[in-house]
């Protein structure tokens, strides 16, 4: 997705940016915070929702962002050098002027995704879903991820890496050595990749 006009941009944009880190629920984006805390990127985070099972590292999370659709912004100003997470259904809402992001976007097969967030109902005691409605469900999160990628792809202020939640298990120096160019190197790829825990990979696809 990254392009030559990013990339020019990138070169000639001398305002700080807002990092934003997105993709569905359960697709690494938590692990993605945890990484570039530790490679000493500040979190725009409100430790609200606590750690759990589900997360026992943490979700990182600030409540005030579920309210973008409603216009709640002003928080983004004191956000430029900051790292927040915004589920992929919210990116949307983010305003276009006044800001430059840059978007890690973590993608992760969408069974495993599915997996996870049945895993997680059942730790939460709202029991199993429909598995006849899993077609349909996975389905809908293609669909949705398509529309999401040309999204960003259309947004000039807005520059987009991919990266996947399994490349950052099986290597993770060369993921966010990645990662750190393209964060102008704004975050040190050694200390983030030593947060990278394998035994949290628990939902594997076939």
């Amino acid at each position: 997705m990254t392009s030559i006009r990013n990339y020019l941009n990138k070169l000639f944009t001398k305002e700080d940016f807002i990092t934003v880190v997105s993709g569905l629920p359960r697709s690494g984006t938590s692990m993605m915070m945890s990484a570039l805390q530790a490679g000493r990127m500040p979190l725009v985070v409100d430790d609200i929702r606590q750690a759990d099972p589900s997360n026992p590292k943490g979700y990182y999370e600030f409540e005030r962002v579920k309210k973008l659709p409603k216009g709640d912004t002003a928080w983004l100003a004191t956000s430029p050098g900051k790292a927040v997470k915004i589920i992929s259904a919210l990116l949307e809402y983010l305003p276009q002027t006044g800001y430059s992001y840059r978007v890690i976007f973590m993608q992760r097969d969408l069974g495993e995704v599915m997996a996870s967030q049945q895993r997680m109902m059942v730790r939460n005691g709202k029991g199993p879903g429909q598995s006849s409605a899993e077609e349909q469900l996975s389905q809908s999160y293609a669909d949705h991820l398509a529309e999401v990628t040309r999204w960003l792809d259309g947004r000039e202020d807005i520059q987009t890496l991919i990266v996947n939640y399994n490349d950052v298990l099986s290597d993770p120096m060369e993921e966010f050595q990645r990662l750190a160019f393209f964060l102008d190197q704004k975050v040190n790829a050694a200390a983030m990749a030593k947060v990278v825990d394998p035994q949290l990979y628990r939902e594997k696809s076939n």
